[in-house]
């Protein structure tokens, strides 16, 4: 497995403080994140997915704790939009350059809007998925958020 992606060349040029860690990726998971979490002996909350979907028909990313959901709500508010859904995963490949269980949202082909969990923010460190399935970059959540430019807003379901 390269260690050497579009997302770890975005965060190297970026000069972000990063560190990659790989595991082996089960495409058979029932939840993807929670088996990276698992694999790599972290907290769930630490792990956090990427996720792209659908605010009022445009798309976006999400940035959330393996062991959480999404609330369809709190998506669009953070946006400013009335409906949110997630993208399928065809599309989300398309729209990313990534293959799903193995989307981060450094490097994607387009940028698009990025909202994290706000409470991920509290976290030391977070791993967000490296751009291919079993690598998983370790890093300070601010940091992440600024390189970004992610709305920081309260994402998960109660």
């Amino acid at each position: 497995m390269s260690r050497s992606t579009r997302a770890t060349q975005v965060l190297s040029k970026a000069g972000i403080a990063f560190e990659t860690v790989t595991y082996d990726y089960d495409p058979d998971a029932e939840r993807i994140g929670l088996q990276a979490a698992e694999a790599i002996g972290e907290e769930p909350r630490r792990v956090l997915k990427t996720l792209m979907a659908m605010v009022d028909g445009k798309p976006v990313c999400v940035v959330v704790p393996s062991d959480r959901e999404v609330s369809m709500k709190k998506l669009a508010a953070a946006f400013g939009g009335k409906s949110a859904s997630m993208m399928k995963p065809a599309d989300a490949e398309r729209a990313t350059g990534y293959h799903v269980g193995g989307i981060s949202p450094f490097g994607q082909k387009k940028q698009v809007p990025t909202a994290i969990e706000v409470t991920a923010l509290e976290e030391t460190h977070v791993y967000i998925n490296g751009g291919q399935r079993g690598l998983q970059v370790r890093l300070d959540p601010r940091a992440a958020r600024d390189i970004l430019k992610a709305i920081a807003a309260p994402l998960i379901a109660d």
